[in-house]
């Protein structure tokens, strides 16, 4: 006969079975979906898209598709960390437009290219500082300063290049685009680098917490010593930071500096964070989704391609997952 002292661990390991969630509860559980909408969209691509057109799932085209996200990757992380902050940037698209002129015309007056991809970056975490202050020290929302920022910025890139683009002829950006390591191309390794630093500061950092707490409760952060407006400016600054590795990246592969703004960069960019599961209300982030969640965004414009969907109906497509993204986020925990 067992005592109750034996008994007792049996109804514990009992009640902790029963305290699981089952796998069919879990899976009708929004908030499970709301969690891994990045992860489901993207194998659920693949699988579409693999069976549709077998292509899609070829060495090839997936190194290809790869490459093709490095970009977004870098985007939606400088994104993240502005959200994280409830803050967003719309200055995004144009600061990497301003880097990737900057980049050509340094090059061109025959300073060298690597002088030209440091004053790249330097200009583009400029613009992000300078939207971090203007936000804190102005007191001006971010809307409206990223917003401002965006056409300056535009006008600055149109005036520096007057309208026409810079080749830029350079061994090491072309071996930049087209070299590689191992079974991905070097811009995917950037792409991982950035993910896997970016993870490490966020959550490993006390700038993480300080972060995702300014971001939650800005007020609440204040009062326990947080210097939220210094976070503020370094969240922006590290999404110009973002932006200008994205130009470096942008003009190896183009080969040139065009004085357009690609605003799918800027709205890809809004829509990974979305579909990565980061609020936008601030103070919940993560790495990870996001880079899936352009991973996502990528792999549905090359199989819509591969479809010969006429790129007409791209944009639809991909407005219409981050509509649904977003109505799911609302049964995040």
């Amino acid at each position: 006969m067992s005592t109750p002292e034996q008994n007792a661990p049996v109804q514990t390991a009992g009640a902790a079975e029963e305290s699981r969630p089952s796998l069919s509860a879990l899976l009708l559980d929004p908030s499970f979906w709301a969690d891994w909408a990045s992860v489901v969209g993207l194998v659920g691509l693949v699988i579409v898209f693999g069976i549709a057109q077998p292509v899609f799932l070829s060495i090839a085209n997936l190194q290809a598709l790869l490459l093709a996200a490095a970009i977004l990757v870098v985007l939606s992380i400088g994104q993240t960390f502005v959200v994280a902050t409830a803050g967003i940037d719309l200055s995004l698209a144009a600061a990497v437009m301003l880097g990737a002129i900057i980049l050509g015309l340094v090059n061109a007056a025959g300073y060298g290219i690597f002088l030209a991809c440091v004053l790249a970056v330097i200009a583009t975490s400029a613009v992000g500082f300078l939207n971090g202050v203007l936000i804190t020290a102005g007191k001006i929302p971010d809307f409206v300063v990223t917003l401002g920022t965006l056409s300056g910025i535009t006008g600055l890139g149109l005036i520096l290049s007057g309208g026409e683009p810079t080749m830029v002829g350079s061994t090491f950006l072309l071996k930049l685009a087209s070299g590689s390591f191992g079974p991905f191309g070097y811009p995917v390794w950037v792409a991982i680098a950035a993910v896997i630093v970016a993870h490490i500061a966020l959550y490993h950092t006390r700038f993480g917490v300080h972060l995702l707490a300014t971001g939650g409760q800005v007020e609440s952060a204040g009062a326990l010593g947080i210097r939220t407006n210094r976070v503020k400016i370094a969240a922006y600054t590290i999404s110009g930071f973002c932006a200008g590795i994205a130009s470096l990246l942008l003009v190896a592969r183009i080969g040139s500096a065009e004085p357009l703004i690609n605003t799918s960069l800027l709205l890809n960019s809004v829509a990974a964070v979305v579909l990565g599961g980061v609020s936008l209300f601030g103070g919940r982030a993560s790495i990870l989704g996001p880079a899936i969640g352009a991973l996502m965004l990528t792999a549905l414009v090359n199989g819509l391609t591969l479809l010969s969907v006429s790129a007409f109906y791209q944009p639809l497509a991909v407005g219409a997952i981050v509509v649904l993204a977003a109505l799911i986020m609302r049964y995040q925990k």
